[in-house]
């Protein structure tokens, strides 16, 4: 449930733009509704993709990902994380769930701390070191990231309750604490292959995720 005596406000309306965005999936053309936000600097923007419920399907408890940007993965399809198969499969049951939403994080990229200090990360674990050790290495958090954000969009869509498609239970505590109530984890476990093999288990074993 969400924490006693969180209230988060509606965005003010010149933070939200909104469009139809058509998007190719699986060889298929899906409209879903696009909004993009502004947050509180300029460098803190957000996209919702939304595929929203109709007549009884209007008030069914959304499905939601909250998804943090990765370059790496979900533009370049490195092997190196689960990033982008998380999106894929995720999108996936967006396109055919009443009040299906993907709330995408950029300025999330490697768990909060940039492109740079991810890349710096990345050296280091070449040379042996987990994703968590390498990020304490840098000086940089194992996991910086925060959903205020993304919760005042929930908000705004008019979803303060949500089924949540995630492995991580970080994830939920901080969109309980910020006002939202998770009503169901759903998992979005994907195989391992040989160069995430390790970052999965990590996440696992150090960072507590269900997979």
């Amino acid at each position: 449930m969400p924490a006693s005596g969180v209230q988060t406000m509606k965005l003010d309306v010149d933070r939200c733009a909104r469009t139809l965005l058509p998007i190719e999936l699986d060889g298929m053309e899906v409209v879903l509704e696009a909004r993009a936000y502004q947050g509180k600097d300029e460098h803190t923007q957000a996209m919702a993709l939304i595929n929203r419920g109709e007549g009884k399907e209007a008030g069914e408890i959304p499905l939601v990902r909250v998804h943090s940007g990765c370059v790496t993965g979900d533009i370049f399809h490195s092997l190196r994380c689960d990033c982008r198969a998380q999106l894929e499969c995720a999108l996936r049951r967006i396109a055919v769930t009443p009040n299906g939403v993907l709330v995408y994080l950029p300025y999330q990229e490697g768990r909060g701390i940039g492109l740079f200090k991810k890349i710096q990360a990345y050296a280091l674990q070449d040379q042996g070191l987990d994703t968590v050790d390498a990020n304490i290495e840098i000086g940089a958090p194992i996991d910086a990231r925060d959903y205020e954000l993304a919760t005042e969009i929930l908000i705004d869509l008019g979803f303060p309750k949500i089924r949540l498609m995630t492995n991580n239970p970080a994830k939920v505590e901080a969109l309980e604490v910020a006002g939202i109530e998770v009503v169901d984890r759903i998992p979005l476990v994907v195989r391992p292959g040989t160069h995430n093999e390790r970052y999965l288990e990590t996440k696992r074993r150090r960072m507590s995720h269900e997979i």
